[in-house]
C-alpha cells in the first residue's frame, strides 16, 4: 500500500478527531463531516501505534454510513493505513472488503450499461472522473444518483485496492472469510482491461493450508506438500525446490538460503533486494500444459480433490529476483508425505504421462 501519509509534528489527538468525524457522520452534517474528515487525515500523520490500533476499527465502522458518492475509498485507505501501523486486520476487514465488493459490482454494472448503449466499436471509457458529465449520466440511464454511483465506482475502484491488500495480506482468517466472494467480480472487471487490479486479484486467489500433490517426472517420485500464503508461482517454485531438492528428495541445485528466507520469513524485505533465484523445474499441469511462474498456485488444476502439479526438467534456464510478490505475506511449503510407488503410479494415470 503506498504511503500517502507522512509524519509531521503531532497536531491533534486522533481519538478526539475520530469522535468528531463519527458525530458529524451520525448527524449527516456535510460541512462538519468534510472538516472532520480532513482533520482525521491530518491526525493520522502523527499518531502513535496505540492510536492507530484504536482508530482503524472506528474508521472502518464509518464506511457503511458514508454516502456511496462520497470519499469512501479514501476513508478505507485511512483505515488500511492504520492496519499497516498495527490495527487488527480482522477487526477492520469486513467494511473494507464489503465496500470493495460493492464497487467491483457497481463498476461491472457501469460497463454493462455503457456497452448496452454503445455503438459498434465504442470502447469502454478510461477510469477518470473527467468522463462524468450529463451525456454519460443519460447513457447509463436509470435514477441519477444511482448512475453517479456506478460512474464513480468505475473511476475509483483501484483506490480500494491498497486498503483491501492491507487486511488480506495480514490475516489468513480474513482471506478465508472474504476472498472467494470477491475474486470472481475482481477477475471479471480486470478482464475488461481498463483497470489494474492484478495485486487485488492475486491476493484474493491466495491458497492457505492447501494440499498439493507433486509428481517429479524424471525420478518417478511423488509427494504431498501443504502450501499457504504464496503470492505467485515464482515463490512456489523456490519453496518447492527448497523442500524437494534441499530436502534430498530429488536431484538438482537447491535455492540459496537467502532466496528461501525472502520467500518465507515473517520479516518482510525493506524494498527491492539483490538475491536471484534460479529455476530447477518445469511446472506442468496434468495435461502437459505449462504452469507459468508468473501465474498463481490457484492455476494448478484440481484432480480428485487435490491440486496436481507435475515437475519436469526445465526447458531452459531461467532466474528471477527472489523478492516475494507480497512483502508482508510469508509463504509456507511443508512436505507432509512421500508417496508410495503405487500411489505415484495412480496419480500419473490422471496425467498425459503413464509413468
Amino acid at each position: 500500500m503506498p504511503v500517502i501519509f507522512r509524519r509531521k509534528q503531532k497536531s491533534a489527538d486522533l481519538a478526539a478527531v475520530v469522535s468528531e468525524l463519527e458525530q458529524a457522520v451520525a448527524t449527516r452534517d456535510g460541512v462538519r463531516t468534510e472538516r472532520a474528515f480532513g482533520e482525521a487525515m491530518s491526525g493520522l500523520q502523527s499518531a502513535t501505534s496505540t492510536e492507530y490500533a484504536l482508530a482503524g476499527p472506528r474508521l472502518t465502522a464509518l464506511l457503511p454510513s458514508f454516502p456511496p458518492t462520497g470519499p469512501r475509498p479514501m476513508l478505507a485507505t485511512m483505515a488500511g493505513f492504520c492496519v499497516e501501523r498495527g490495527a487488527d486486520p480482522a477487526a477492520c476487514a469486513e467494511p473494507i472488503l464489503d465496500g470493495t465488493h460493492r464497487d467491483l459490482l457497481d463498476a461491472l454494472e457501469f460497463a454493462r450499461r455503457w456497452s448496452a448503449g454503445s455503438g459498434a466499436g465504442d470502447e469502454l471509457p478510461e477510469a477518470d472522473e473527467k468522463i462524468i458529465d450529463d451525456a454519460l449520466m443519460a447513457r447509463l440511464g436509470g435514477e441519477a444518483h444511482e448512475a453517479l454511483r456506478l460512474a464513480l465506482a468505475w473511476c475509483s475502484i483501484e483506490q480500494w485496492q491498497p486498503p483491501a491488500l492491507a487486511v488480506l495480506c495480514r490475516s489468513t482468517e480474513v482471506r478465508r472469510r472474504h476472498a472467494s466472494a470477491l475474486l470472481p467480480a475482481c477477475r471479471d472487471l480486470a478482464a475488461l482491461e481498463q483497470h489494474d487490479l492484478k495485486c487485488l486479484a492475486y491476493a484474493l486467489a491466495i491458497l492457505d493450508d492447501e494440499p498439493l500433490v507433486v509428481l517429479h517426472r524424471p525420478t518417478g517420485t511423488g509427494f504431498e506438500v501443504r502450501i499457504g500464503g504464496i503470492g505467485d508461482n515464482f515463490q512456489l517454485h523456490t519453496l518447492l525446490a527448497h523442500v524437494l531438492v534441499g530436502g534430498g528428495h530429488v536431484p538438482g541445485t537447491a535455492p540459496s538460503a537467502e532466496s528461501v528466507r525472502l520467500a518465507m520469513s515473517p520479516e518482510p524485505a525493506q524494498g527491492r533486494t539483490g538475491p536471484v533465484a534460479t529455476g530447477v523445474f518445469e511446472l506442468l499441469a496434468p495435461d502437459g500444459e505449462r504452469i507459468w511462474n508468473e501465474g498463481l498456485p490457484d492455476d494448478i488444476p484440481v484432480v480428485e480433490g487435490h491440486r496436481l502439479l507435475v515437475l519436469d526438467e526445465p526447458m531452459y534456464q531461467r532466474s528471477w529476483n527472489a523478492d516475494r510478490f507480497f512483502p508482508m505475506l510469508p509463504g509456507t511449503a511443508e512436505l507432509t508425505r512421500v508417496l508410495s510407488a503405487d500411489e505415484v503410479q495412480t496419480w500419473f494415470t490422471y496425467t498425459c504421462w503413464t509413468s
